[in-house]
């Protein structure tokens, strides 16, 4: 019985580092220039609150290079872990943030009216300001709960910068990404800052997973 515990830490480091592989296998990073990133990371007068979570999005990818999805004691509102690391759900989490929107805040004061209508899958009683605007389905039921669920869709032309997309991967997990502005040369797909094992990264892969989640807030 002793065992147990260290049994359960090894099943939880195979199943993110299955996800971290799968990933490598599907991904294909997008390379910007010095120029090109100083281009989307910049910020002109009377930028929108869309264009404020673009840029942060972009600069997460010079900032954000872990993955740790460890329980953390963070403040509230506005609360965050190191920026160095992060799961996939604190990219929308910090680009939201700068746009205005702080989902920590919006999900927990959602939450705590409303906890049933949130899914019940870990074993917790009551909201949890800490973590729950960091589960992928916890943003789902939000988005979805504001008005801003689209219909899924296989053509690259429906979404938009800006739109939030989740995935179902292959092993079952859930995934969540932020779509750029930034397109795929030679095709009309738009790349996605995500993070999935490897830090914040722009990459080809909005079709790289079964999609179960579309969302247009701004």
């Amino acid at each position: 019985m002793k065992n147990v515990p260290r049994l359960l830490v090894y099943l939880l480091l195979f199943s993110l580092v299955s996800a971290c592989n799968e990933m490598r296998s599907a991904s294909k990073t997008v390379y910007l220039s010095s120029s090109e990133l100083a281009v989307a990371t910049q910020l002109k007068p009377g930028a929108t609150p869309l264009d404020k979570a673009l840029a942060n999005s972009i600069e997460q990818t010079t900032k954000t290079v872990s993955y740790d999805p460890s329980y953390v004691k963070i403040a509230y509102p506005n609360g965050d872990v190191p920026v160095e690391s992060g799961v996939c759900a604190d990219v929308i989490v910090r680009a939201f943030r700068v746009g205005g929107v702080d989902l920590q805040k919006e999900v927990h004061e959602d939450m705590n009216g409303n906890f049933k209508k949130y899914p019940q899958k870990w074993g917790a009683k009551k909201p949890d300001r800490n973590i729950d605007h960091r589960r992928v389905a916890n943003l789902m039921t939000w988005f979805e709960r504001r008005g801003k669920k689209l219909e899924l869709s296989d053509n690259a032309k429906d979404y938009r910068a800006g739109d939030v997309v989740a995935w179902e991967l292959n092993n079952g997990r859930l995934h969540i990404g932020l779509i750029s502005a930034i397109k795929i040369p030679g095709t009309d797909r738009l790349a996605v800052v995500h993070n999935i094992g490897l830090g914040a990264r722009l990459e080809d892969v909005l079709f790289g997973w079964k999609i179960i989640g579309h969302y247009r807030y701004f």
